[in-house]
């Protein structure tokens, strides 16, 4: 018997939304304040591009973790999950399923997004979903053997998620003037404007990798935390930090925006407090709660950021 439920397993132990829909909503809310900006916003692409991204990390999620028991029966990481498994409360075909259900979903959504975009978005969107299962799929998973986890978070999460966002939105307004019109827009603005993004979302998956660094050294697992080591790690998170806030100083400074680009500044004593937090948690309960926190920060700044960007 188990008082593990299957709400529990799918909730709290599966879809992440604490942070999954921080990281998914974010770069959506920023990539369309600045197509807001530049006139060429379109709600349907946005809000299409937001579950797309969603699904794609759920897979990942619900891909890790069944990667991970398969591997580490035993797991002591996940104790409750372990006990949900033996008692039948969820099972390997299932996970399985909701997999294959999260990949395909994503695939049917973007075909709207790939009429607009062209090809550009269906390579993204294939590499998206490559990258969400190599992360903890193979023989060389990229997130545990080789400390990739945290650039591919950078790129995939924070990079490629504003910039293709923003392209789909301004493909399907001016598509016949938009390779011209939106170029600039694409490579320098948007470029930029994706840097907060991916090092806040990043930051999530380093308070992660500081607090499993135990478990995942049990394992053998070799996340950029356990390659560099706790110390090394939390100079990471203050670095990504420092790089998020350095980003609308300099959209500021560079004379593009007016001052309400500065608004993200209003979030830093929140961030401080949960940099503090992290800086001093110890355990691995400690860490626990820092992992929703982070995704607070992220979604707090996307807000002001976002704000900043289509009244700047």
């Amino acid at each position: 018997m188990t008082d593990v439920t299957r709400r529990e397993v799918w909730g709290s132990m599966l879809l992440y939304p604490r942070h999954t829909l921080p990281t998914a909503a974010a770069p959506v809310l920023v990539a369309s304040c600045l197509a807001l900006h530049d006139g060429v916003f379109a709600l349907g692409p946005a809000l299409l591009a937001f579950l797309a991204g969603w699904l794609v990390q759920l897979g990942g999620v619900v891909t890790d973790n069944y990667n991970n028991l398969r591997r580490h029966g035993d797991d002591r990481e996940h104790p409750r999950f372990v006990e949900a498994l033996r008692a039948g409360v969820i099972t390997f075909g299932q996970l399985r399923a909701a997999i294959a259900a999260c990949y395909v979903v994503a695939l049917l959504v973007g075909l709207y997004l790939v009429h607009v975009g062209g090809v550009v978005v269906l390579v993204v969107g294939l590499a998206s979903i490559a990258a969400s299962l190599l992360y903890s799929s193979g023989p060389f998973p990229l997130g545990d053997r080789a400390g990739l986890g945290d650039p591919l978070f950078f790129v995939f999460f924070g990079v490629v998620s504003v910039m293709a966002t923003y392209y789909v939105e301004a493909a399907s307004r001016a598509p016949a003037a938009f390779a011209f019109v939106h170029r600039s827009a694409i490579t320098t603005t948007g470029l930029l404007a994706s840097l907060p993004m991916a090092a806040l979302t990043t930051n999530i998956l380093v308070i992660d990798n500081i607090r499993d660094l135990e478990f995942d050294r049990e394992k053998n697992e070799r996340t950029l935390a356990v390659i560099v080591g706790p110390r090394w790690a939390r100079v990471e998170y203050a670095a990504l930090l420092a790089l998020a806030y350095a980003v609308p100083v300099w959209l500021s400074l560079s004379g593009g925006f007016r001052a309400w680009i500065l608004l993200p500044l209003g979030s830093i004593p929140y961030a401080v407090v949960v940099a503090r937090q992290v800086f001093r948690a110890r355990t691995h309960e400690e860490l626990i709660p820092m992992t929703p926190r982070a995704g607070q920060v992220l979604l707090l700044y996307a807000v002001l950021f976002a704000i900043g960007l289509a009244y700047g």
